[in-house]
């Protein structure tokens, strides 16, 4: 195992030296392989050069200050177990992501090194101590415009996140509000608050932190062998909108009347195991084998996609499945969030029995 991994294993045991130590660069052929993973697994969101936003309000990972303060732990989080509550997925294998301990290492090594291999600051994790009250009326002034009025997100980063919250020690808050991220729209603002009222914002944001239930132990998904439901189905009639989309009441229909089709998942399957439409099966926008799709009906079966980007994941999908040949082919335009919102149902993990049954 090369050196660099080596040591961000390390890290993530929690049995390196507390000291500062050197973090050597990527060979020529960990750089690579890191870097196909980063198109392949977060350029749809995060941009092909990380300048963020691209979709789903994912943040830049271009600023330095980002990776001197969150490396390795916070960003090692975030892509490990991803952001409940936002479309961010966990990719570690263990929770049903694509990406192994190694893997995610070498990632994180490479997107420090993109952003200049910048010294850690240790910013330790002491709480700091504000006015929650008087930091929501300074959020309200200063950094709803981008943020959100509820952290919910915007041009800038969700910020209401309780998994986000629940890892990010108040320093890491405090550090981001007064020197801004580099690289990025936002700016520090330690020329324009004072240090009360940064502190009371840091506390602000601390206060929107909730626990939140353990997640399932995760099953194994459906197959796409298996992806067809209601097999003895008629086949779906509904009407497009805005070219090759459909509307969440539209299949919520198709579904209560039990029609044919094939429903794929097309976020990071950890996503699939929190929570999915039933009957769908997982087919990540990372997908590029087509020998994949072999166990896809080809007789004409309608086949939908969904995301939570709200389409952005899926019709990535839906444009190889038209390349491979798949002509009855539509996206589900509100994505799961809008499903949700809507006020549709979703299932936990594998149901026993399917609606193919």
């Amino acid at each position: 195992m090369r050196l660099a991994i080596t040591l961000i294993l390390l890290l993530f045991s929690g049995v390196a030296s507390a000291a500062p130590r050197s973090i050597p660069a990527l060979e020529a052929a960990d750089a690579a392989a890191a870097a196909a993973d980063y198109q392949r697994y977060c350029a749809l969101c995060h941009g092909a050069d990380r300048e963020g936003h691209a979709n789903d309000h994912a943040p830049s990972l271009r600023s330095q200050s980002l990776m001197q303060t969150g490396f390795p732990w916070l960003i090692r989080e975030a892509i490990s177990y991803g952001r409940p509550g936002t479309p961010m997925g966990g990719y570690l294998d263990e929770i049903g992501g694509p990406m192994n301990i190694e893997e995610i290492g070498r990632l994180m090594l490479w997107l420090r090194e993109q952003a200049g291999s910048p010294e850690r600051l240790r910013l330790g994790a002491e709480a700091v101590s504000g006015d929650v009250a008087a930091g929501a009326v300074v959020y309200a002034d200063n950094c709803a415009s981008c943020h959100g009025a509820n952290g919910e997100g915007g041009t800038g980063t969700v910020l209401a996140n309780p998994a986000m919250l629940a890892t990010t020690p108040d320093p890491f808050l405090r550090y981001a509000i007064e020197h801004g991220r580099d690289g990025t729209p936002m700016v520090g603002f330690a020329g324009t608050l004072s240090a009360t009222q940064m502190d009371d914002v840091t506390a602000y944001l601390r206060s929107r932190a909730t626990s939140r239930p353990d997640a399932p132990a995760p099953v194994q998904p459906p197959s796409l062998a298996e992806a067809v439901i209601n097999p003895q189905g008629a086949a779906p009639e509904f009407e497009f909108m805005n070219g090759h989309y459909l509307s969440a009441a539209e299949l919520d229909r198709l579904l209560r009347e039990k029609r044919r089709m094939v429903l794929l998942d097309t976020r990071v399957p950890s996503m699939w195991q929190i929570g999915h439409i039933e009957g769908a099966v997982p087919l990540p926008y990372y997908t590029d084998d087509a020998a994949l799709l072999a166990a896809l009906p080809r007789d004409g079966t309608w086949i939908i996609t969904y995301c939570e980007c709200p389409r952005a994941a899926a019709d990535s999908v839906n444009r190889f499945l038209r390349e491979q040949g798949f002509e009855n082919t539509a996206v589900l335009w509100e994505g799961i969030g809008g499903w949700v919102a809507l006020g549709y149902p979703t299932v936990t993990g594998r149901v026993e029995g399917r609606v193919s049954e």
